[in-house]
């Protein structure tokens, strides 16, 4: 099988283009292309008025090896053609249920059922080592229920909400299935896949910037429930783990101590928290576990009709269902050195309310699968520093945020309503008293406000500075009417647990930091691949193999 990659077609070819393409590449007759499946597909729309699609495909044609050698002799520089890599994962471990079934045998802990729990929980099933996984929240169904209670009556559950819960933070956004991560195992495929098994559009294989959406992602995280209890795995639901079981000569782990009381033992517990988890990371100091300040970032969500992003991006080819909802990625080096850049774009979406803990407001995006809201919004944010923003200590980023969310919940009137403030307004310093055209989507309500307010004066100086530049790249982005909404604060951990090449916390040997929470990943896939590798680990380590390779 072959790969091709950069095979670029106008937007509007006809169907059979891409196959004279890949035979036009290869220099091949018609009858010696006999399968081919297209790998990717994205698009350059650096050209507006000449849109290309862009395409990697994997093809099967007659005489490989010869058709190759050609092509490389008549194009030594080209590295468009290659060899298709080898995707398919291989268990590290085959003997997974015979380990299980011994005496004595102890199964693997898994905290938290987001992306990464719930693919370290998976992988470890499949291998027939049977994990316990252990959610705070509720499942996913009854959590959706408390979720729209605080959107539509400003009523928060502190355990049950766009935090906490079976599937974690990313149930409740774009679902957006794209990673800059390094992966040269293709694990990233391997979590595609599983999605697809569990009901996610088969377009996520192949498209450039994958994404499901919210209503999708529920019912695809409960076939993965499903797989890994028909595999051995069990779930339990309202348990938050409260404490480590340690010995106390080495520290190694022993077990987990839930909020009722109950000691579960345990050689292996895989620490799969999302960033969100104050509480469990306080603890995790207590019980002596490394941690560092790790940076992150503040700042606003910001709206405008989907319609002007459409337009600045694709020009007259806006509305393609090719295209469909333009996103924008904007990235600005501020004169008082702080980075701004847009965060987490949801093309057609909403801001959502975010909080998990009572008298703060926090702003996420979230898009269902069709994208067609009228809004576009992305989180616009300012990079902080630990030991200069605030102390270079572990928990002193969660200290900070919240202290602004707590400045936000003020702002908005102190009903979990958010404040907002005209894009025009800010830029000229004065609060807005009134919005205009573009209506805020952020429920249970907004007010209008000066968000100056409510971020620090150093990210305030940043935003005003970047949003005309950003203007000039994305004709509209500054209108008067675009609206701003307080405080997007949870753009990634403030926080990382450092662990070694076998997966292994430096301090506590047996617990395993995985995931968006432990600072080893940023969305939904990344953390998918950091809970298959720390899954590998775990196996790995309990069927004394050694661990290399993983990319730990």
């Amino acid at each position: 099988m072959l790969r091709l990659t950069e095979l670029r077609l106008p937007l509007d070819h006809p169907p059979e283009a891409l196959e004279d393409a890949i035979r036009a590449r290869l220099a091949i007759a018609p009858d010696a292309l006999e399968r081919f499946t297209v790998f990717r597909r994205g698009h350059d729309a650096r050209r507006r008025s000449a849109i290309m699609l862009v395409y990697t495909v994997d093809c099967a044609v007659k005489d490989e090896a010869a058709v190759l050698a050609r092509y490389r002799a008549a194009h030594p520089k080209d590295p468009h053609v290659n060899i298709a890599p080898e995707m398919a994962w291989r268990p590290p471990v085959t003997d997974g249920a015979a380990l299980a079934s011994k005496p004595g045998y102890l199964r693997p802990i898994v905290i938290g059922a987001g992306p990464c729990g719930f693919m370290a929980a998976l992988t470890l099933a499949q291998m027939g080592l049977r994990p316990l996984i252990l959610e705070r929240g509720k499942v996913v169904r009854e959590r959706t229920v408390d979720t729209f209670a605080l959107w539509r009556k400003g009523v928060l559950t502190p355990e049950s909400n766009v935090q906490f819960g079976e599937g974690g933070a990313g149930t409740f956004s774009d679902g957006k299935l794209y990673s800059q991560v390094r992966d040269p195992r293709f694990l990233g495929r391997r979590v595609l896949e599983e999605f697809v098994k569990a009901g996610a559009p088969e377009e996520i294989l192949y498209l450039a910037h994958p994404h499901i959406g919210t209503f999708r992602l529920v019912s695809m995280v409960e076939h993965i429930r499903a797989e890994i209890e028909a595999a051995g795995g069990e779930y339990r639901f309202g348990t938050r783990v409260d404490g480590l079981v340690q010995d106390e000569g080495t520290g190694r782990i022993k077990g987990v101590r839930t909020a009722e009381g109950e000691v579960i033992a345990a050689d292996h517990v895989v620490m799969a928290v999302g960033h969100s988890a104050r509480d469990t990371f306080t603890m995790l100091q207590q019980a002596g576990v490394q941690m560092q300040a790790k940076p992150f970032s503040i700042g606003v969500r910001i709206e405008h009709p989907q319609s002007v992003i459409d337009t600045a991006q694709f020009g007259t080819s806006a509305g393609n269902p090719l295209l469909g909802a333009a996103e924008y990625r904007l990235v600005h080096h501020a004169s008082n050195g702080r980075g701004v850049y847009s965060f987490c774009m949801c093309p057609g979406g909403t801001v959502v309310a975010a909080t998990s803990e009572e008298g703060q407001v926090v702003t996420n995006g979230m898009s269902q699968y069709s994208r067609a809201e009228r809004n576009a919004n992305s989180g616009m944010v300012v990079d902080l520093r630990p030991g200069e923003d605030y102390p270079d200590d572990p928990l002193a980023g969660m200290a900070f945020q919240r202290h602004w969310e707590r400045k936000a919940f003020e702002a908005g009137g102190r009903s979990y309503k958010a404040p907002v403030q005209r894009v025009g307004d800010f830029l000229a310093g004065r609060p807005s008293t009134t919005l205009g055209a573009v209506v805020p989507s952020y429920k249970p309500g907004v007010t209008p406000a000066d968000l100056s307010t409510c971020l620090p004066d150093f990210a305030v100086a940043a935003l005003r500075e970047a949003l005309p530049l950003f203007d000039r790249k994305l004709k509209g982005f500054a209108m008067e009417d675009a609206v701003m909404t307080g405080v997007e604060t949870r753009t990634s951990s403030p926080l990382r647990i450092p662990r070694g090449a076998d997966g292994q916390s430096l301090s506590t040997p047996g617990l395993y930091p995985a995931g968006e929470g432990a600072g080893y990943a940023g969305g939904i896939l990344s953390a998918g691949i950091d809970g298959i590798r720390i899954a590998e680990a775990v196996a790995m380590d309990i069927s004394g193999k050694t661990v290399d390779g993983l990319g730990l």
